[in-house]
């Protein structure tokens, strides 16, 4: 009698596999789970890392003339905030005067609003002489008209035919209620986003203090970091440990100074066409500009708010223009010389990456997913065993 093992020997492969990767997929799930459930700890941390590097090399520069790393960090922290609070200010009053000027701008909305919808009737009405035969039309109108005076009728003796409640009525008791406290969806959401804003305020306050121990502190913590690891490890975590700085403060400092120029030029050009609050358009233009796949319409969005009250269609014209050209000329010619040399990513990884850390931790995700996803592949190219993921990520 012959005994079959081939299947069963496949089975039992097939076990040791499944055996073998559901750690790895059960640890795959659980990171998930702590990056979604911990985004706000996770952001913020991030949020302070890249200030950092964007900090670093000023701290390097007063090094040079003789400065402990300790002030040198902790003078140009405070510079950081004094003109964070400068630029605060000019927003403040920037966005004062928007207040000021928004029934204007309602007024305008509106206009255009009910411009837009007269538009949409006179076709609706073109249309329907067009397709509809004449009597036809006036059947229809008048079936609507009944309808209305049906419905006016309705509603007049649901009124008059209404009897006042029993504790209105004459020699009725006054009826005591209890007042209970409902509690309604409207009530839950506004709660629930207080509570959020209250996180993320309570967490922000950290970064000032996370950034200054990053820069005053980061030679101690590279050298504890490789204490880790010993032999050839330590100088691939070294390797790795200085890619993922370079990639990262390659990609933040290059983002940071595209924002800076575009948004100089943008405001420069602005105020030069008399856009009303050029500063403020040009600056969240020039920023909004770098938001990947979505920078252009982003961009144009601020300015043509700005535009409304001037209500002139060369000033749009303008602002478009203005926008597309500043816009082009950044991510086509600035972009692949100050950050594209160092970042490379292919455009589908990137897709993914954009849609996996939206999904994660929304709008700061979509902006924090392509320097993530570049350190990560700056780890799988200096890790033997990790390179061919990194250049699956690569371009």
């Amino acid at each position: 009698m012959a005994v079959v093992t081939g299947p069963l020997s496949t089975t039992a492969k097939a076990v040791q596999e499944a055996r073998h990767y559901s750690p790895h997929v059960l640890a795959g799930g659980v990171i998930i789970a702590i990056l979604y459930f911990g985004r706000i700890f996770f952001i913020t941390s991030i949020v302070a890392i890249m200030i950092a590097f964007i900090l670093d090399p000023f701290v390097a520069l007063l090094m040079r003339i003789r400065f402990p790393r300790s002030l040198a960090s902790f003078v140009v922290c405070v510079l950081a905030l004094v003109i964070l609070w400068v630029l605060g200010l000019g927003a403040y009053s920037q966005l004062a005067n928007l207040y000021d000027q928004l029934p204007v701008y309602g007024e305008r909305i509106a206009d255009l609003v009910d411009g837009f919808q007269q538009k949409l009737q006179n076709i609706e009405q073109q249309t329907s002489r067009m397709l509809i035969p004449a009597r036809q039309r006036q059947q229809q109108e008048e079936q609507v008209r009944a309808a209305q005076q049906a419905a006016a009728q309705a509603r007049t003796r649901r009124r008059t035919q209404a009897s006042p409640p029993p504790s209105q009525q004459p020699g009725a008791i006054p009826e005591v209620r209890i007042h209970q406290e409902e509690r309604t969806p409207i009530g839950d959401f506004i709660f629930a986003g207080l509570s959020s804003a209250y996180q993320i305020l309570l967490l922000a306050s950290f970064i000032p203090f996370l950034v200054y121990f990053m820069l005053s502190w980061r030679d101690h913590m590279n050298r504890s970091f490789l204490q880790f690891f010993h032999g050839e490890d330590r100088l691939i975590a070294a390797r790795s440990l200085s890619g993922v700085a370079d990639i990262v403060r390659a990609f933040v400092v290059g983002n940071f100074l595209l924002g800076l120029l575009l948004a100089f030029f943008g405001s420069l050009i602005f105020w030069w066409i008399h856009l009303p609050f050029p500063f403020l358009a040009g600056s969240l233009s020039g920023f909004l500009s770098l938001v990947p796949y979505v920078g252009l319409p982003l961009a144009t969005v601020p300015p043509l708010f700005a535009a409304l009250s001037l209500n002139r269609l060369e000033i749009y014209v303008a602002v478009v223009v203005t926008v597309s050209i500043l816009h082009l000329i950044a991510l086509n010619v600035l972009y692949p010389k100050v950050v594209g040399a160092r970042v490379h990513l292919n455009p589908l990884v990137v897709t993914f990456s954009l849609m996996l850390w939206g999904f994660l931790w929304d709008a700061p995700g979509l902006l924090l997913a392509i320097p993530i996803t570049a350190a990560l592949k700056a780890v799988c190219d200096n890790v033997k065993d990790l390179r061919p993921f990194g250049k699956f990520l690569g371009d």
